[in-house]
């Protein structure tokens, strides 16, 4: 079968830059969907993006549609017919949805059935169709329409392209009648661009100063950044969102240098970063220290004869936004960070739990609580805390939110609070995300647990419990986050005492009856989904969860020892033998003996296995007590042997009461062993 080359190319005003890359991807499988729908077979495929096109090129598309057959079976003839030999309703409805007399139909078979042969549509004909339905299902969630049109799209069209190897494809999409002009750039090529070839697509714009491929252009600005980087002794900070964003933004994108006074270094660089980089889309540059360099690389959509005039233009653009982040700074400076608590004292947390400053005192008496329960000082968390929130009410943080944290560490060093208790103003926020960064700090782990805990505690406690993806408060986030920093950070921390202690904190703002528990529930129910994420099987946490331990890193120690054994050859057996025991003993009439009585004893079997025990027991005692739970599971596979010995030749019911209470005791024992760590019993 005949292929040929198509392009399809829709001319737009500027495109959304954050969406372009969704909108060409999804422009792309819409294309992709229809082709195969229609049976259109291709060799290759190429999705381009810039700020005023989208265009998919596809290589060696099938020039007609092959001919198919269709098949489709009807109601059974005893169905179709009545005694008298006339056609039911079934047999008529049949015909219809065929879109044929019933005459036409195959009656010889025990069904009806219906067989046609279509001949293949040329591929002509089929693109058009294609190619709007892929356009109208673009993720766009507002569509526009301009001038008197009816027609709908993210933004107003200007042009379009259908080529199917040199032929025009004659429709009309979006109000745009197709053809083979296409448009260069705004400036160097303001003049309509004559595409000679499907596979000339690229080197025709090209020509006319537009780099129609997407990753073409982020490969050269990526390049290009780099090296003006290391030109002027810098490194750039060049996010992959921003990139992306720069890219969609210019069409034949010309890097510059360019910088700002020394002066504006004073203020605190993450807010110089943010504003250059949120506001102006430039990419900053840091010295080998790591601090912020006053330059800045923009990347301009054309290739000025005088670039030193693009260069002013940009810094002249600049210097407000840096003067206004100055004099924030330089304001929010002339008092005490303490003091903007009095500001949040106004300002509302939670209806039903107060005030910003409310919390913060809250979080000041819990992170006092934590801090020497994880090796931290009391003081300093309870200072830190009480100051936690106070950058809120700043300018700096008004102006600039992603400021928060990042304001208050700077004012409490320029007040001369110690390194940790400005560090912990930040790191209280930490984990910001999935895999995020831990606080480096105990002072700061501590304010950052009580924070979230006492968020935990207090949504909790009026009731508004997550539900379903609704989690306004970002509770899941927060116990994971606690969980985080706990186990990675291998802090010991008893989170019953804690919870009770924030609990407490409320009074009567919240209902205390059952809510540790709750909260406990909660937290611990999303290391089920860690661990799922981490490849371990739910039975492993399951058994651990039976124990409640409550420390988060205790809980971890012990999940990963029992993923170690049951790594073991012995393990399978010996959680049957758990599960076995454990039903025994939960059916046993009356309370289990504390000790065991060799007396009783009048099998073999029985003295090793108690042997095995006490040895075992000797063994893992101590293992446990330092948490080396690993080491005491892998000590406790070896009564598998005795314990087998036991059973296969020892009946535990037996008809001597005091025998057969002995013998539970010897299997309470056992099981206790390894409930030290973990109820095996539920490993699957």
């Amino acid at each position: 079968m005949s292929a040929q080359d198509f392009l399809v190319e829709l001319g737009t005003e500027e495109l959304p830059p954050k969406a372009l890359n969704a909108l060409a991807d999804a422009f792309l499988a819409g294309i992709e969907k229809g082709l195969q729908a229609a049976g259109l077979t291709y060799s290759a495929k190429q999705v381009y993006a810039a700020p005023r096109r989208l265009a998919v090129l596809i290589t060696e598309l099938a020039t007609q549609q092959p001919d198919r057959s269709v098949n489709l079976d009807g109601p059974p003839r005893q169905a179709a017919f009545d005694a008298e030999g006339n056609p039911t309703q079934a047999a008529l409805g049949f015909a219809k949805k065929c879109g044929v007399d019933l005459s036409e139909i195959d009656q010889s078979g025990p069904k009806l059935r219906y067989s046609q042969s279509i001949a293949g549509k040329p591929t002509t004909s089929l693109l058009p169709t294609i190619i709007e339905d892929s356009l109208n299902d673009l993720p766009i969630p507002k569509r526009m329409r301009w001038g008197a049109r009816k027609e709908e799209f993210v933004r107003p069209t200007q042009w379009l392209v259908m080529l199917f190897g040199d032929q025009v494809i004659d429709c009309t999409i979006l109000a745009q009648s197709a053809g083979r002009e296409s448009r260069g750039h705004r400036f160097h090529h303001p003049e309509n661009v004559r595409i000679s070839s499907p596979a000339n697509y690229a080197s025709d714009l090209r020509a006319a100063h537009v780099l129609a491929d997407f990753n073409e252009r982020r490969q050269l600005i990526s390049k290009r950044v780099e090296e003006l980087a290391t030109q002027h002794e810098g490194t750039a900070i060049v996010p992959p969102a921003l990139l992306d964003e720069v890219t969609a933004l210019v069409e034949w994108p010309v890097p510059l240098v360019c910088s700002f006074e020394e002066r504006f270094l004073e203020v605190p660089q993450e807010a110089l970063i943010t504003t250059m980089q949120d506001n102006q889309k430039y990419f900053c540059l840091l010295d080998a220290e790591g601090k912020l360099l006053p330059r800045f690389i923009t990347v301009a959509n054309v290739e000025s004869k005088d670039p030193s005039q693009i260069v002013l233009g940009n810094e002249k653009v600049v210097r407000p936004r840096l003067t206004d982040a100055e004099f924030f700074f330089k304001q929010d400076k002339k008092q005490k960070l303490e003091t903007f608590n009095q500001r949040l004292q106004n300002v509302v947390f939670q209806a039903q739990l107060g005030t910003v400053f409310d919390k913060a005192e809250r979080v000041s008496k819990l992170a006092a609580f934590i801090a020497p329960r994880i090796g931290g000082d009391a003081q300093r968390a309870g200072r830190a805390g009480l100051l936690s929130k106070c950058d809120l009410a700043t300018e700096m943080v008004g102006e600039f939110p992603e400021m928060q944290g990042v304001a208050g560490y700077y004012y409490a060093l320029a007040d001369g609070e110690p390194q940790d208790v400005a560090l912990a103003l930040n790191e209280q926020y930490m984990p910001r995300g999935a895999g995020a960064e831990l606080p480096s700090t105990l002072t700061g782990a501590a304010v950052a647990i009580a924070d979230k805990l006492d968020t935990l505690v207090g949504i909790f406690g009026i009731g508004m419990l997550p539900t379903g993806s609704k989690d306004p408060y970002a509770l899941r986030r927060a116990a994971l986050g606690i969980l985080r920093i706990l186990i990675e950070k291998k802090l010991d921390l008893d989170l019953i005492k804690t919870v009770q202690f924030a609990v407490a904190q409320f009074g009567v703002k919240v209902k205390p009856a059952g809510l540790p528990e709750q909260v406990l529930e909660f937290i611990f129910d999303r290391l089920r989904a860690r661990y799922e994420d981490e490849g371990v099987d739910v039975s492993v946490y399951l058994s651990v969860r039976a124990l409640q331990p409550a420390s988060a890193l205790d809980f971890d120690q012990r999940v990963q020892a029992v993923q170690a054994f049951r790594r073991l050859p012995e393990a399978a057996a010996l959680a049957a033998v758990n599960k076995r025991v454990s039903n025994l003993l939960g059916k046993a009439e009356g309370s289990i003996a504390q000790t065991v009585e060799p007396k009783y004893f009048d099998n073999a079997n029985e003295f090793s296995l108690y042997s095995a025990i006490q040895q075992a027991d000797q063994a893992v005692a101590p293992m446990s007590a330092s948490r080396q739970y690993t080491e005491a599971l892998a000590r406790l596979a070896a009564l598998r042997e005795p314990v087998d010995a036991f059973f296969e030749a020892v009946m535990v019911n037996a008809e001597d009461a005091s025998v057969r209470a002995n013998r539970y005791a010897l299997l309470a024992r056992l099981r206790n062993l390894f409930l030290g760590v973990a109820d095996i019993s539920l490993l699957g």
